[in-house]
């Protein structure tokens, strides 16, 4: 995750949001994404940005012998100590770069949404397989390439303020994007979907799910929940290195 979110601004607009204070039972890819997890029990699990800690509690309530959540942030941190502590569970102050992926070390690497935060997205693939055992697991979920390809990742929207449509250009031009989210300035990495996909491929991966988040029946009431199915936004991917 990169710096903005230790920006007292954008974090206090980030704490607001309905998914940082209810958690998972608030995220709208939650119900996809829950399916995806393997059985937990006695299971080692490294989380990648793992914000407040939602999918780390999730891990050590399931069975999870030991989970180690890395995040650039230290208020991410601070509010996973807080919010979501566990013995299972230590939270580290790391990015998803810098950490040493020691090898045969973890039989799930979870990450949810941050890996948009990441530019080397080859080289995490290659970091991940070689610290996760044969037969473990590599669970994420990424903005889609639909979103991040997105003109200033909003909607063109009519004269009296309704989105008419998604624009999208430069969609094979991967790197950064920059774009405002909760009144910052927000600096984003664009992937093809080739680059995600294929890119798990030749790193050794075997490809288990991909699928494309939409929000559950119960939440389409909410404000602005229809045009989620408008275009796709985020995207689940679940791939295994052979045992």
């Amino acid at each position: 995750m990169h710096c903005e979110y230790d920006n007292d601004t954008f974090f206090q607009q980030y704490a607001q949001m309905s998914r940082s204070r209810e958690g998972l039972s608030a995220s709208g890819e939650w119900h996809q994404l829950q399916l995806l997890f393997p059985s937990l029990e006695g299971l080692r699990v490294l989380d990648l940005g793992c914000g407040y800690g939602w999918h780390c509690r999730f891990a050590a309530e399931q069975g999870a012998a030991q989970v180690l959540g890395l995040d650039l942030s230290r208020k991410m941190l601070e509010e996973a100590a807080q919010r979501n502590a566990h013995p299972s569970i230590t939270y580290r102050q790391c990015g998803i770069l810098e950490y040493e992926y020691p090898e045969h070390s973890w039989d799930l690497v979870v990450s949810n949404l941050a890996l948009h935060y990441v530019e080397e997205l080859e080289q995490v693939y290659g970091q991940v397989f070689h610290t996760l055992q044969p037969g473990g697991c590599f669970l994420f979920n990424i903005e889609h390439p639909s979103f991040t390809a997105g003109v200033g990742q909003d909607w063109l929207y009519s004269p009296e303020g309704e989105p008419l449509c998604w624009p999208l250009d430069n969609y094979f031009k991967p790197g950064e994007r920059r774009t405002r989210f909760l009144g910052c300035e927000v600096v984003k990495q664009h992937h093809t979907l080739t680059q995600i996909l294929d890119g798990l491929l030749k790193a050794g991966f075997v490809l288990e799910a991909v699928q494309e988040a939409q929000p559950p029946e119960e939440m389409m009431n909410l404000p602005g929940m229809l045009d989620e199915l408008r275009r796709p936004m985020m995207l689940l991917v679940k791939a295994s290195k052979r045992g």
